[in-house]
Formats: C-alpha cells, sequence, structure tokens
C-alpha cells in the first residue's frame, strides 16, 4: 500500500474548481495559503502565461472553500525566504501560522516555502514556529521519509512528464508515500481540468493507492521509537 499526498499553492480562485474534483473523487489535500494576501474582496495576483489573469480568493470565503482539507502555511505575504533579513522571515512564518490557525480553527503544522527558496537558517525560523514539515521545491524519488522534515522535497509536479514513471518507481521502490504539488491556476483549459480528472480516478482505480494527509504521515513517522 502507499499512501498519495498532494498539496496546492496559493489560494487561488481556481481553488475552487479544484476542491470540487478532489471531493468528487474523495481526494485529500493541503493547501499552502499567505493569509496577508486575502483581502476583503478577491485581488488579482499576476497573469499567467500571458492568457490568465490570477485572482487570490477573499478571506471571508477561505473557510467555506477549504472545508473538509488541511491548511499549511505558506508565509504571510510570499516573499523570497532568503532574499529578506532573517528577523523578517520569522515574522513572516509566525505571523502566518497564527493567523491561519485563528481562521481555520486546525492546527497549522505544515509550511511549503515560496518559490521553493530556503536554507538552514529559514529552515530553522520554520522548525522554531511550530511546524513539522516544510515542502521545497526538490524532486527525489522516493522522498518520504525525509532525512530533514523541514527540507522536504516531493515526488514531482502534478504536471511532470514522468509523473507516472515516478509514481511507478516509487511504488517498486516499497516507498511508503507518493508526494505531488502544483497550483491550481497552471489548470488553463478543459483538456487541463480532463486530464487532472482522469489523474484522480487512476490513482482511485489502483488498489494499492490510498489518499492520506501529510501532516498525519509525518507524526507517525516522528513518533519515538
Amino acid at each position: 500500500m502507499i499512501k498519495v499526498v498532494q498539496c496546492w499553492d496559493d489560494g487561488v480562485v481556481d481553488d475552487i474548481r479544484l476542491c470540487g474534483l478532489l471531493r468528487a473523487a474523495g481526494a485529500r489535500a493541503s493547501f499552502n495559503l499567505n493569509p496577508a494576501l486575502h483581502g476583503a474582496q478577491r485581488s488579482g495576483s499576476f497573469r499567467y502565461k500571458e492568457t490568465k489573469d490570477v485572482m487570490r480568493l477573499a478571506r471571508g470565503e477561505l473557510a467555506s472553500i477549504y472545508d473538509g482539507f488541511t491548511i499549511a502555511n505558506h508565509s504571510a505575504s510570499h516573499p523570497w525566504p532568503t532574499k529578506i533579513p532573517l528577523e523578517d522571515w520569522r515574522r513572516e512564518v509566525e505571523d502566518a501560522r497564527k493567523e491561519l490557525q485563528d481562521l481555520f480553527c486546525q492546527p497549522i503544522l505544515g509550511f511549503a516555502y515560496p518559490y521553493g527558496d530556503h536554507s538552514s537558517e529559514t529552515a530553522n525560523a520554520v522548525r522554531e514556529a511550530g511546524h513539522i514539515y516544510a515542502r521545497t521545491c526538490l524532486n527525489a524519488t522516493p522522498c518520504m521519509p525525509a532525512t530533514d522534515w523541514m527540507m522536504l522535497a516531493t515526488d514531482c509536479h502534478y504536471a511532470a512528464p514522468d509523473f507516472w514513471e515516478r509514481y511507478e518507481r516509487a511504488k517498486a521502490a516499497g516507498a511508503p508515500a507518493f508526494y505531488f504539488w502544483g497550483h491550481s491556476y497552471e489548470l488553463v483549459t478543459a483538456a487541463d481540468w480532463q486530464a487532472f480528472a482522469e489523474q484522480l480516478a487512476r490513482f482511485n482505480a489502483d488498489p494499492d493507492a490510498i489518499w492520506a494527509d501529510l501532516p498525519d504521515l509525518v507524526e507517525v513517522w516522528n513518533q519515538p521509537v
């Protein structure tokens, strides 16, 4: 049996459609959010591939949209972690964790580095703030258990061309989990959404696969022997 774990970044409007797909498939997921970037109204963030305006969700709709899913910290305002003073980074991490816990009434145990940017110093700040793992943008198959949970790799991005090859490799290696990530704004066309729905269906059709939440797995692996 292999646990399938996924996470999605940035709290954008496309997450509404994504959450609908995930619920229909019975799939679990974590959403990595930046609380300082969600205002009273939906707001524009940037233009993706010069064709799609990416909008962030309004603060007041976050709790209902992500109901039933795990929430993780992505920093308060999405800076480059190693390009700001360390004390500013600590505030980004600590303030965001407190705000997300207050907003969602759930423990915030996970973290995802903005841009995947990290160092030993920024990782220590994430650890000291109370997180039990922090995701980078590095790839490794198998990626779990991690040597350092504050510098956790994933197996790959959800749209990686070798996605299923990596999945089969993880299974063949007896990996305890397969972990992928993405941004829902990367799903642009109807074909993109259909392809991801088929991805979920393929996991559901595999008798060796079971959906899981990463904090639950990390807590088990971190239990003293």
